[in-house]
């Protein structure tokens, strides 16, 4: 394929940005132009002016100093952005310009880049039962108006199913009533990367879901659309009226902050997010059957590896083992 010899490197940046932004999720495409952003002023900081060369003079030691500009930041950050530099270089090497360099390029990325650390996740387990008690209790809450009632019914549903199902927030939020197979117990999900899946719902979170969909029986009659359309959890605040609006997932961090604070107090907020009752699913699974497998199934996990980061002994299995080794009576 034969390049077009009079594009700048910018200009073939500013394309290679319009094709993610075109082809992938809004975070994604964020990522890879905060990513190339710093690459251009990486590139001015060595004097190279991108909008001043053509595409065949970016050279692979335009790698090496990305490379070193990208310790000051965490290994996970950095391995992102070498990612999308590599899709740049793959990207100008499928327009003709780079057929020469790039498996070079491949290999000093592959031998540079730093592997990031794994954390155990760390969450406070016992503290995540008390939520979900006081979740399961906002049904029996008195409240002052029935846009309250509603919004303990729905926040009841949203924090046993986040427990139940290992949902992240944003899957929650976007779920529709249609979604749902109340017969098989089961969901439909678009998952990471625009990726659908089924989820299985507990008896418990079933309950709690037809509870507040059959409180809100008369908005959803009112909204005029077909009911497997409306939102699955939806607003209850003065800005949505008598409407039925989807919960967005901001929303949905709030209503996690507002009932951890409420149920444990102001001490715990910021301790227990949304994605701690993740932690909290795949934790009970493993302790249930001892499966890797089967939690990396449920969880929906692209790697094992990341599943393996839960299977880890519980505290108290930690005290049991060491106090029988070193207080042996």
């Amino acid at each position: 394929m034969q390049a077009e010899t009079n594009k700048t490197l910018s200009v073939e940046i500013i394309s290679f940005v319009d094709m993610i932004r075109h082809s992938r999720s809004a975070n994604t495409a964020r990522t890879y132009d905060n990513a190339m952003k710093a690459f251009v002023s990486v590139l001015l900081d060595h004097h190279v002016d991108p909008s001043r060369i053509p595409p065949t003079e970016l050279s692979e030691e335009a790698v090496l100093w990305f490379l070193s500009y990208l310790k000051n930041y965490a290994p996970t950050t950095e391995r992102l952005y070498l990612t999308a530099l590599m899709r740049l270089y793959e990207y100008l090497a499928a327009e003709g310009y780079l057929n020469d360099n790039l498996p070079r390029v491949r290999l000093l990325i592959r031998q540079r880049a730093r592997r990031p650390g794994y954390r155990l996740p760390q969450f406070p387990y016992s503290d995540i039962e008390k939520i979900l008690l006081y979740a399961n209790n906002l049904a029996f809450a008195s409240s002052a108006s029935e846009e309250e009632n509603l919004r303990n019914l729905r926040d009841r549903a949203f924090i046993i199913m986040l427990a139940d199902t290992g949902l992240r927030v944003h899957e929650a939020c976007a779920l529709k009533r249609g979604d749902i197979d109340w017969n098989e117990g089961k969901a439909i999900v678009v998952g990471k990367g625009n990726r659908q899946a089924i989820i299985r719902l507990s008896s418990r979170v079933i309950r709690a879901l037809q509870d507040y969909l059959t409180a809100r029986a008369k908005l959803d009659g009112g909204s005029g659309r077909p009911l497997g359309s409306n939102p699955l959890l939806a607003r209850h605040d003065r800005g949505a009226g008598k409407k039925i609006k989807p919960i967005t997932t901001t929303t949905g961090r709030n209503i996690i902050k507002e009932r951890v604070v409420q149920a444990l107090g102001q001490s715990a907020e910021g301790v227990i997010t949304p994605h701690s009752f993740r932690h909290y699913f795949v934790t009970i699974v493993l302790r249930a059957s001892g499966n890797l497998k089967l939690a990396q199934e449920l969880a929906r996990h692209q790697s094992i590896s990341v599943t393996q980061r839960y299977a880890h002994l519980s505290d108290d299995e930690l005290d049991r083992g060491y106090y029988e080794i070193f207080d042996v009576k």
